[in-house]
Protein backbone atom coordinates (compact mmCIF):
# COMPACT_ATOMS: atom_id res chain seq x y z
CA UNK A 1 0.00 0.00 0.00
CA UNK A 2 1.54 3.41 -1.03
CA UNK A 3 1.45 6.13 1.58
CA UNK A 4 -0.32 9.74 1.13
CA UNK A 5 0.41 12.48 1.26
CA UNK A 6 -0.18 14.21 4.70
CA UNK A 7 -1.27 17.98 3.02
CA UNK A 8 -4.01 15.99 0.96
CA UNK A 9 -5.10 13.62 3.71
CA UNK A 10 -5.23 16.90 5.96
CA UNK A 11 -7.14 18.79 3.74
CA UNK A 12 -9.30 15.57 3.30
CA UNK A 13 -9.80 14.98 7.09
CA UNK A 14 -11.08 18.88 7.24
CA UNK A 15 -13.36 18.80 4.67
CA UNK A 16 -14.86 15.76 6.41
CA UNK A 17 -15.26 17.67 9.71
CA UNK A 18 -16.81 20.37 8.18
CA UNK A 19 -18.99 18.63 6.25
CA UNK A 20 -20.00 16.58 9.85
CA UNK A 21 -20.63 19.77 11.37
CA UNK A 22 -22.57 21.56 8.53
CA UNK A 23 -24.54 18.38 8.62
CA UNK A 24 -25.52 18.38 12.33
CA UNK A 25 -26.34 21.92 11.82
CA UNK A 26 -29.04 21.14 9.36
CA UNK A 27 -30.16 17.78 11.52
CA UNK A 28 -30.83 20.19 14.09
CA UNK A 29 -32.74 22.98 11.63
CA UNK A 30 -34.82 20.08 10.22
CA UNK A 31 -35.96 19.17 13.48
CA UNK A 32 -36.90 22.33 15.12
CA UNK A 33 -38.71 23.54 11.74
CA UNK A 34 -40.34 20.07 12.27
CA UNK A 35 -41.24 20.49 16.08
CA UNK A 36 -42.25 24.05 15.18
CA UNK A 37 -44.80 23.61 11.96
CA UNK A 38 -46.00 19.90 13.47
CA UNK A 39 -49.54 21.82 14.64
CA UNK A 40 -49.45 23.77 11.64
CA UNK A 41 -52.75 23.43 8.77
CA UNK A 42 -49.77 23.15 5.70
CA UNK A 43 -47.63 20.67 7.45
CA UNK A 44 -48.76 17.88 4.90
CA UNK A 45 -47.34 19.30 2.13
CA UNK A 46 -43.80 19.84 3.98
CA UNK A 47 -43.48 16.73 5.34
CA UNK A 48 -42.20 15.47 2.02
CA UNK A 49 -39.33 18.66 2.44
CA UNK A 50 -38.64 17.57 5.56
CA UNK A 51 -38.43 13.83 4.90
CA UNK A 52 -35.42 14.89 1.88
CA UNK A 53 -33.51 17.32 4.91
CA UNK A 54 -33.78 14.33 7.49
CA UNK A 55 -32.46 11.76 4.82
CA UNK A 56 -29.91 14.35 3.00
CA UNK A 57 -28.58 15.69 6.84
CA UNK A 58 -28.54 11.86 8.31
CA UNK A 59 -26.86 10.31 4.89
CA UNK A 60 -23.93 13.33 4.74
CA UNK A 61 -23.22 13.02 8.34
CA UNK A 62 -22.41 9.27 8.34
CA UNK A 63 -20.58 9.65 4.96
CA UNK A 64 -18.32 12.08 6.39
CA UNK A 65 -17.51 9.99 9.68
CA UNK A 66 -16.59 7.22 7.12
CA UNK A 67 -14.69 9.59 5.61
CA UNK A 68 -12.56 10.64 8.76
CA UNK A 69 -12.14 6.72 8.80
CA UNK A 70 -11.01 5.62 5.70
CA UNK A 71 -8.03 8.87 6.28
CA UNK A 72 -6.92 8.07 9.26
CA UNK A 73 -7.07 4.32 9.11
CA UNK A 74 -6.16 4.45 5.42
CA UNK A 75 -8.98 2.37 4.75
CA UNK A 76 -10.08 2.01 1.06
CA UNK A 77 -13.69 1.11 1.33
CA UNK A 78 -14.84 3.59 3.76
CA UNK A 79 -13.03 6.75 1.52
CA UNK A 80 -14.59 4.74 -1.62
CA UNK A 81 -18.06 5.04 0.53
CA UNK A 82 -17.50 8.67 0.78
CA UNK A 83 -16.89 9.37 -2.67
CA UNK A 84 -19.91 7.32 -3.62
CA UNK A 85 -22.14 9.07 -1.62
CA UNK A 86 -21.27 12.13 -1.81
CA UNK A 87 -21.35 12.51 -5.39
CA UNK A 88 -24.49 11.53 -5.30
CA UNK A 89 -25.68 13.80 -2.35
CA UNK A 90 -23.58 16.56 -4.78
CA UNK A 91 -25.70 15.51 -7.75
CA UNK A 92 -28.99 15.72 -5.76
CA UNK A 93 -28.19 18.66 -4.94
CA UNK A 94 -26.78 20.00 -7.97
CA UNK A 95 -30.76 19.23 -8.77
CA UNK A 96 -32.56 21.28 -6.25
CA UNK A 97 -30.56 24.29 -7.19
CA UNK A 98 -31.52 23.92 -10.89
CA UNK A 99 -35.59 23.24 -9.66
CA UNK A 100 -35.67 26.05 -7.06
CA UNK A 101 -33.71 28.68 -9.79
CA UNK A 102 -36.09 27.37 -12.72
CA UNK A 103 -39.15 28.35 -10.00
CA UNK A 104 -37.96 31.59 -9.13
CA UNK A 105 -40.03 32.77 -12.28
CA UNK A 106 -43.25 30.83 -10.97
CA UNK A 107 -42.62 32.48 -7.26
CA UNK A 108 -42.39 35.38 -8.38
CA UNK A 109 -45.90 35.50 -10.52
CA UNK A 110 -47.16 33.81 -7.76
CA UNK A 111 -46.59 36.41 -5.63
CA UNK A 112 -47.37 39.35 -7.95
CA UNK A 113 -50.96 37.51 -8.07
CA UNK A 114 -51.34 37.26 -3.99
CA UNK A 115 -50.43 40.99 -4.10
CA UNK A 116 -52.88 42.17 -6.73
CA UNK A 117 -55.35 40.06 -5.19
CA UNK A 118 -55.46 42.65 -2.46
CA UNK A 119 -56.79 45.60 -4.57
CA UNK A 120 -58.43 47.67 -3.73
CA UNK A 121 -56.88 48.12 -0.76
CA UNK A 122 -59.59 50.16 0.69
CA UNK A 123 -61.28 46.45 0.57
CA UNK A 124 -58.50 44.50 1.38
CA UNK A 125 -58.66 41.92 4.89
CA UNK A 126 -57.22 43.47 7.92
CA UNK A 127 -53.82 41.02 7.87
CA UNK A 128 -53.05 42.59 4.40
CA UNK A 129 -53.38 45.98 5.54
CA UNK A 130 -51.47 45.94 8.25
CA UNK A 131 -48.94 43.94 5.93
CA UNK A 132 -49.04 47.03 3.52
CA UNK A 133 -48.85 49.02 6.42
CA UNK A 134 -45.18 47.48 7.41
CA UNK A 135 -43.27 47.64 3.86
CA UNK A 136 -44.86 51.55 3.29
CA UNK A 137 -42.82 52.39 6.20
CA UNK A 138 -39.83 50.25 5.64
CA UNK A 139 -39.56 50.32 1.99
CA UNK A 140 -41.00 54.00 1.19
CA UNK A 141 -43.72 53.14 -1.20
CA UNK A 142 -47.64 53.33 -1.55
CA UNK A 143 -49.91 50.90 -3.21
CA UNK A 144 -49.11 48.16 -4.83
CA UNK A 145 -49.53 49.01 -8.95
CA UNK A 146 -50.70 52.38 -8.97
CA UNK A 147 -49.03 53.99 -5.80
CA UNK A 148 -51.82 55.96 -3.55
CA UNK A 149 -54.65 55.36 -5.94
CA UNK A 150 -54.67 51.82 -4.73
CA UNK A 151 -56.25 53.28 -1.56
CA UNK A 152 -58.83 55.23 -2.89
CA UNK A 153 -59.43 58.06 -0.45
CA UNK A 154 -58.27 56.56 2.58
CA UNK A 155 -54.63 56.97 2.33
CA UNK A 156 -52.80 55.38 5.24
CA UNK A 157 -50.04 57.49 7.64
CA UNK A 158 -47.37 54.94 6.36
CA UNK A 159 -47.57 56.55 2.88
CA UNK A 160 -46.73 59.82 4.05
CA UNK A 161 -42.95 61.81 2.77
CA UNK A 162 -41.47 63.16 6.00
CA UNK A 163 -39.30 66.00 4.90
CA UNK A 164 -36.43 64.02 5.38
CA UNK A 165 -37.55 61.54 2.91
CA UNK A 166 -38.53 64.19 0.36
CA UNK A 167 -34.79 64.82 -0.41
CA UNK A 168 -34.15 61.35 -0.78
CA UNK A 169 -37.10 59.54 -2.35
CA UNK A 170 -39.33 60.45 -4.77
CA UNK A 171 -42.73 61.99 -3.57
CA UNK A 172 -45.87 63.67 -4.82
CA UNK A 173 -48.73 65.41 -3.84
CA UNK A 174 -51.76 63.60 -3.84
CA UNK A 175 -54.10 65.16 -6.14
CA UNK A 176 -54.53 68.84 -7.11
CA UNK A 177 -56.43 71.49 -4.92
CA UNK A 178 -58.03 67.69 -3.73
CA UNK A 179 -57.99 66.79 -0.12
CA UNK A 180 -57.99 63.24 0.95
CA UNK A 181 -58.81 61.36 4.08
CA UNK A 182 -55.79 59.99 6.06
CA UNK A 183 -56.04 56.91 8.07
CA UNK A 184 -54.49 56.61 11.24
CA UNK A 185 -53.50 52.88 12.06
CA UNK A 186 -52.71 51.81 15.40
CA UNK A 187 -53.71 55.89 16.42
CA UNK A 188 -54.69 56.53 20.42
CA UNK A 189 -57.30 58.45 18.66
CA UNK A 190 -60.72 58.12 19.47
CA UNK A 191 -63.47 56.10 18.24
CA UNK A 192 -65.40 59.21 17.72
CA UNK A 193 -62.78 60.31 15.22
CA UNK A 194 -63.00 57.47 13.59
CA UNK A 195 -59.14 57.38 13.21
CA UNK A 196 -59.52 59.88 10.32
CA UNK A 197 -58.41 63.46 9.58
CA UNK A 198 -58.23 65.72 6.45
CA UNK A 199 -54.96 65.71 5.02
CA UNK A 200 -53.02 69.17 4.72
CA UNK A 201 -52.66 70.73 0.98
CA UNK A 202 -48.63 70.30 1.70
CA UNK A 203 -48.45 66.95 2.33
CA UNK A 204 -46.74 64.65 0.22
CA UNK A 205 -46.90 61.30 -0.33
CA UNK A 206 -44.48 58.52 -1.60
CA UNK A 207 -44.57 57.83 -5.41
CA UNK A 208 -43.57 54.14 -5.85
CA UNK A 209 -45.85 51.42 -5.72
CA UNK A 210 -44.71 48.69 -3.53
CA UNK A 211 -45.78 46.07 -6.04
CA UNK A 212 -42.13 45.85 -7.77
CA UNK A 213 -40.46 45.67 -4.44
CA UNK A 214 -42.91 42.81 -3.33
CA UNK A 215 -41.60 40.88 -5.92
CA UNK A 216 -37.36 41.51 -6.37
CA UNK A 217 -37.72 40.69 -2.01
CA UNK A 218 -39.30 37.41 -3.28
CA UNK A 219 -36.03 36.94 -5.91
CA UNK A 220 -33.65 38.15 -3.61
CA UNK A 221 -34.85 35.43 -1.35
CA UNK A 222 -34.69 32.81 -3.56
CA UNK A 223 -31.11 34.04 -4.57
CA UNK A 224 -30.04 34.01 -1.09
CA UNK A 225 -30.99 30.26 -0.47
CA UNK A 226 -29.79 28.86 -3.92
CA UNK A 227 -26.10 30.62 -2.87
CA UNK A 228 -25.54 28.62 0.31
CA UNK A 229 -26.54 25.57 -1.21
CA UNK A 230 -24.19 26.18 -4.10
CA UNK A 231 -21.78 26.61 -1.70
CA UNK A 232 -22.43 23.31 0.20
CA UNK A 233 -21.74 21.80 -3.13
CA UNK A 234 -18.39 23.02 -4.06
CA UNK A 235 -17.21 21.64 -0.18
CA UNK A 236 -18.93 18.25 -1.15
CA UNK A 237 -17.00 18.04 -4.36
CA UNK A 238 -13.67 19.15 -3.08
CA UNK A 239 -14.26 16.21 -0.41
CA UNK A 240 -14.90 14.44 -3.37
CA UNK A 241 -11.63 15.38 -5.29
CA UNK A 242 -9.37 14.87 -2.30
CA UNK A 243 -11.46 11.48 -1.83
CA UNK A 244 -10.17 10.00 -5.28
CA UNK A 245 -6.75 11.56 -4.99
CA UNK A 246 -6.30 9.59 -1.59
CA UNK A 247 -7.82 6.86 -3.52
CA UNK A 248 -5.46 7.04 -6.38
CA UNK A 249 -1.68 7.42 -3.67
CA UNK A 250 -3.16 4.35 -1.95
CA UNK A 251 -3.08 2.24 -5.14
CA UNK A 252 0.52 3.47 -5.90
CA UNK A 253 2.99 1.64 -4.85
CA UNK A 254 6.51 1.91 -3.55
CA UNK A 255 9.60 0.87 -5.09
CA UNK A 256 11.84 -0.81 -2.59
CA UNK A 257 15.25 -1.96 -3.80
CA UNK A 258 16.01 -5.41 -3.89
CA UNK A 259 17.85 -7.07 -0.94
CA UNK A 260 20.53 -9.72 -1.96
CA UNK A 261 22.07 -12.23 0.57
CA UNK A 262 25.03 -13.68 -0.82
CA UNK A 263 27.25 -16.33 1.05
CA UNK A 264 30.45 -15.48 -0.53
CA UNK A 265 33.08 -13.51 1.26
CA UNK A 266 33.34 -9.90 0.49
CA UNK A 267 36.32 -8.73 -2.10
CA UNK A 268 38.52 -7.52 0.37
CA UNK A 269 39.12 -10.35 1.94
CA UNK A 270 40.08 -12.24 -1.16
CA UNK A 271 42.85 -9.47 -2.12
CA UNK A 272 43.63 -10.17 1.36
CA UNK A 273 44.90 -14.11 1.15
CA UNK A 274 46.17 -13.09 -2.64
CA UNK A 275 48.47 -10.50 -0.85
CA UNK A 276 49.86 -13.17 2.35
CA UNK A 277 50.35 -15.75 -0.05
CA UNK A 278 52.26 -13.52 -2.05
Amino acid sequence: MGRINIWVKRAFIFVCVLTGIISTLLLAITLFGHGYFHQSKEIDKMLPGITVMYVLAAATLALSISGVYGACKEKKWAVILFSVGMSLASLYLFGACVKVYQAKHEMEELSRKEDLAMVPLSGAKQNEIEKMYYFQANFRCCGLVQGYQDWGTDIPLSCLCSDEDSTNFKCVAPGNNTRFVIHYPNSDMSEDDDHKGLMDEHMLVYKEPCLPILISLVGYGISLMIGPLVALQALWDIGVALAITILCQMRRTVNVPPVIFTSQPPQYRELCDTAESV
